[in-house]
């Protein structure tokens, strides 16, 4: 019987993997949950977590994986905002949260108790027991925005379905794939290798990685055809030295989460040969994926984004409404049924960035303009030129800078706080923060605090490279602040 998932608990073949999708969803159902209602999972990649998106919709409710590397305070604000009945996590992670309470409503349960409670279900829940369709919502994930907290987008059956089939599609996955898995779960693509490899009917190895060589080892342990990686991942990996047992399985490596350098296709040629294909991807939460270059041309056009994924129209619009031409820069517009159906609760934030498709396009209906600048060449390619908005994109993460100065503000040591991206060549963008204390006179120990607060309430992925304290901030001519003139250094 062919094997679907292993993790450090052990594999499970399709026939066992529908089994304890059917014991966990009857679990979920036996908590009295209505239909629609939300519970989250904030846990490593274990079988639990891999099968709940599974489950909950075979219970009819909606999953919201949380990042594991986030803190209690993002969590309890996730929990919040998502109205979420049920949390599943850890006892460590339990204990974390003593400080940070979650919204009242919502139960704590720990995931070993779960686990033991599903081996006494006796009947397995069918996929037909509850009824469902396709628009149904089916996850809600948490992305962070150009402005606040992060927000909730959408995900019905159907993107979650149509996103694994299109995936499956242009990889060309198979049966006897083997799929490392280390993105996060809570992550759009993350998510997508367990379901893209599962539709293809291949064997999908999710992985917690302490460091790069535990990747390469991984590789080498379960002859892996498949390994997806964001770029600074990818930086790290191209420094090790790789076995030969590593490299010979694998077929296709993809890359998401920021652009690859040229250099860096250099190097991870020089490492797999042409047997292995290279895939650069493009995407957003709120569209899923959106864009691949077919790995033939990666050698040639390394900066490029390719051209649309199947079950997407990609569209470069003009500031004035129209298709750009050849060469020409504009938004990409997204449109197709892998648009997601907005953000969670979030009207305003939903109709600034899901808006009605350009005349022109096939589909129609609502599209995701994405605030990204590209231009589509004179032989088809997509090339990104930059965004219109301060988010910023390190570590393969999309990051809003509001997060991180709201958090500095909270701590009472930064009277304003602006964080800005700069150029890293391991990381795509490091932090800066700018900072003017609440108090200049003792500015060696306002940084130290204000250092060991950011550790404590920021995931590892938002804290600060540099803290550079200001007497004052720049301001434009309309007394606002400047953040250009913060990023081009031109500060007193």
């Amino acid at each position: 019987m062919a094997l679907a998932l292993v993790t450090r608990s052990g594999s499970l073949t399709y026939k066992m993997l529908n089994h304890r999708v059917g014991m966990l969803a009857r679990w979920l159902l036996d908590q009295d949950f209505d239909q629609g209602d939300r519970i989250a999972t904030w846990l490593p990649k274990t079988e639990l977590a891999c099968i709940m998106p599974l489950a909950a919709v075979r219970a009819g409710l909606v999953h919201v994986p949380i990042n594991p590397v986030l803190k209690p305070a993002q969590v309890s604000h996730i929990i919040a905002d998502s109205g979420t009945k049920l949390l599943i996590t850890n006892a460590g992670r339990i204990k974390s949260l003593e400080d940070n309470p979650l919204e009242a409503g919502c139960e704590v349960w720990n995931d070993g108790i779960v686990s033991t409670d599903l081996d006494h279900i006796a009947d397995p829940l069918d996929p037909s027991d509850v009824a469902t369709d396709n628009e149904t919502l089916a996850a809600i994930l948490y992305t962070s925005g150009s402005t606040g907290r992060p927000k909730g987008v959408m995900l019905s059956n159907a993107n979650l379905s149509l996103g694994a089939i299109s995936v499956a599609q242009y990889l060309n996955l198979a049966q006897d794939d083997r799929t490392l898995c280390v993105l996060p779960l809570s992550f759009d693509y993350g998510q997508n290798q367990l379901l893209s490899t599962w539709y293809a009917g291949g064997c999908a190895h999710p992985l917690d990685y302490l460091t790069p060589r535990d990747v390469i080892k991984a590789c080498a342990r379960d002859e892996i055809t498949t390994f997806a990686a964001v770029p600074p991942l990818w930086v790290q990996l191209v420094d090790q030295d790789w076995s030969d047992d590593a490299i010979g399985s694998m077929r296709r490596l993809t890359n998401s989460g920021g652009a690859l350098t040229p250099s860096l296709v250099k190097q991870l040629r020089a490492i797999f040969d042409r047997k292995t294909d290279i895939y650069a991807m493009y995407g957003l939460t709120e569209a899923f994926r959106s864009t691949y270059l077919d790995p033939s041309l990666i050698d040639d056009n390394p900066t490029s984004m390719g051209t649309a994924i199947p079950f997407a129209e990609i569209m470069v619009v003009t500031t004035g409404g129209e298709i750009a031409v050849a060469g020409e820069e504009g938004e990409l517009v997204h449109a197709g049924p892998l648009v997601a159906k907005g953000y969670w609760q979030d009207p305003k934030r939903t109709a600034e960035r899901f808006k009605p498709a350009p005349a022109a396009s096939e589909y129609g209906g609502l599209a995701v303009w994405s605030g990204d600048t590209v231009r589509r060449d004179d032989d088809g390619l997509l090339y990104f030129v930059g965004r219109t908005d301060n988010m910023i994109k390190s570590s393969g993460n999309r990051i809003s800078p509001t997060e991180i100065e709201e958090v500095a503000i909270e701590s009472r040591l930064a009277a304003e706080a602006v964080a800005v991206g700069v150029t890293d060549e391991r990381l795509g963008h490091a932090i800066c923060l700018y900072v003017r204390p609440t108090d200049m006179s003792d500015a060696q120990g306002i940084e130290k605090e204000l250092r060991k607060y950011l550790k404590r309430n920021l995931p590892n992925f938002m804290y600060p490279r540099d803290i550079i304290l200001l007497h004052e901030f720049p301001k434009n001519p309309n007394g606002k602040l400047d953040r250009n003139a913060l990023t081009k250094n031109e500060i007193s």
